[in-house]
C-alpha cells in the first residue's frame, strides 16, 4: 500500500508519531478476527492509513481524547481493507443475509426475538447446523460493524453506539448522548442474558473471545456464534428503528 504525501500541520504529525505505537497494539489485539492470508503487514499498513485519517479529521471541540478517536478509525481503515480483499465470498455473504431475513420474519411472526431452536426450525436446519452456520458468518459480522445504517451525511456507524468514546464517560452517560445509541441502549435489552453478556464483555471490557469464553465456562466456538448472532439480531432492531 502507497502512503499519500503527507500534508499535515505540525501538530497533526505529532499526533501520529505519538500514537504509532497504537497501530502495533490493534494489529494484536485484531490478528485473531482476521482471515489467515491477511498478514500483520497488510493490517499495519491499513492501520496506519487510519492514523493519519484520525489525525486528519480530529476535532479536539468534542473533548475526546485523541487515542480513543484513533482506536476506532484504526479499527475501521483495518476492516474496510479486509472488504477491498474481498475475502468473505458470496455464499458466506448469502449465509449471513439469509439468517437476518429469517431473523426478522420470525420476530415479526412472534413479537420477540425468536430461539436459536426457532431459528434452525425456521431454516430447516438442525440446532448443531444453525449453529455451526453462525460460526461460519461471524468475522462477517464484525466488517459490517463498521457500516453506515443508514444514509445521512455523518453516515452513522452500528459500532459507534457500542463502544466508549471518551475514558472519562460512563458506557451508559454516552448512550444517554445520542439518539442512535438510544437506540442501541434499548435493543440491547432484547437480547438473551448470554448475548448481552458477551457484547458487554466484546466491547465495554474488550476481552478476547477466548477470554470471554473462559468467563462463561463454553468453547471459543460457542462465544463466536452468540456474538454472530447477537450483531445480526442487533443491526436488525436498529434498522428498524431507524425507518
Amino acid at each position: 500500500m502507497i502512503y499519500p504525501k503527507p500534508q499535515y500541520s505540525e501538530d497533526k504529525s505529532k499526533l501520529i508519531r505519538e500514537n504509532l505505537e497504537l497501530v502495533d497494539i490493534l494489529v494484536g489485539r485484531m490478528s485473531t478476527q482476521v482471515p489467515s492470508f491477511m498478514n500483520r503487514d497488510d493490517m499495519r499498513s491499513a492501520g496506519m492509513m487510519g492514523l493519519i485519517d484520525a489525525a486528519n479529521k480530529f476535532d479536539t471541540s468534542k473533548n475526546i481524547l485523541f487515542r480513543t478517536f484513533a482506536e476506532y478509525r484504526i479499527r475501521g481503515a483495518i476492516f474496510d481493507e479486509m472488504r477491498k480483499l474481498d475475502w468473505f465470498s458470496r455464499t458466506l455473504r448469502d449465509k449471513q443475509n439469509r439468517v437476518s431475513r429469517t431473523m426478522a420474519v420470525l420476530e415479526n411472526k412472534l413479537g420477540r426475538t425468536p430461539t436459536e431452536e426457532e431459528m434452525a426450525a425456521e431454516m430447516e436446519l438442525s440446532l448443531e447446523e444453525y449453529q455451526d452456520l453462525l460460526g461460519q458468518v461471524s468475522h462477517l459480522g464484525c466488517v459490517s460493524l463498521h457500516e453506515a445504517l443508514d444514509h445521512s451525511d455523518e453516515g452513522r456507524q452500528f459500532i459507534d453506539s457500542l463502544v466508549d468514546t471518551s475514558e472519562n464517560t460512563s458506557p451508559v452517560d454516552i448512550l444517554e448522548n445520542s439518539e442512535m445509541a438510544g437506540i442501541i441502549a434499548d435493543v440491547l435489552t432484547e437480547l438473551s442474558e448470554k448475548e448481552r453478556l458477551v457484547v458487554s464483555l466484546y466491547y465495554y471490557e474488550e476481552l478476547t473471545q477466548k477470554e470471554i469464553a473462559e468467563v462463561l465456562g463454553v468453547s471459543e466456538g460457542r462465544i463466536s456464534q452468540l456474538h454472530s448472532q447477537a450483531l445480526i439480531n442487533l443491526k436488525n432492531k436498529a434498522r428498524l428503528k431507524l425507518h
